[in-house]
């Protein structure tokens, strides 16, 4: 099962709050094992050499954020490598459009 990291997207406000509520209390509630940061754009503005421990290793990842670009070019400003060029290693599922039934049914494997 991939590694799975939740932004909260706590200072941003970009996502609406319904599908972060609904996507958390999925996660919760599914009993997977995951990750939670409050901010990822606030993480990588401070360059948080954590955002390097999160994508470190060979396990895919699963990212619930924003979208995929924005979050790419967060790790990038934050100067970590963004796995994306190894196929199925990385995917990130944009909390902004998707709606939180299908990014739950992804990161649960229903």
């Amino acid at each position: 099962m991939p590694k799975i990291l939740y932004c909260r997207c706590a200072f941003a406000q970009v996502v609406p709050q319904e599908t972060k509520d609904a996507v958390l209390e999925g996660l919760c509630e599914s009993g997977v094992s995951f990750e939670t940061v409050a901010d990822l754009c606030e993480m990588a503005a401070r360059k948080d050499p954590r955002l390097a421990e999160l994508v470190d290793g060979d396990e895919p990842i699963q990212i619930a954020a924003c979208f995929p670009r924005a979050v790419k070019w967060l790790f990038h400003n934050a100067g970590v490598p963004f796995p994306d060029d190894e196929p199925g290693r990385i995917e990130v599922l944009n909390m902004r459009e998707q709606p939180a039934e299908v990014i739950l049914d992804r990161l649960t494997d229903a």
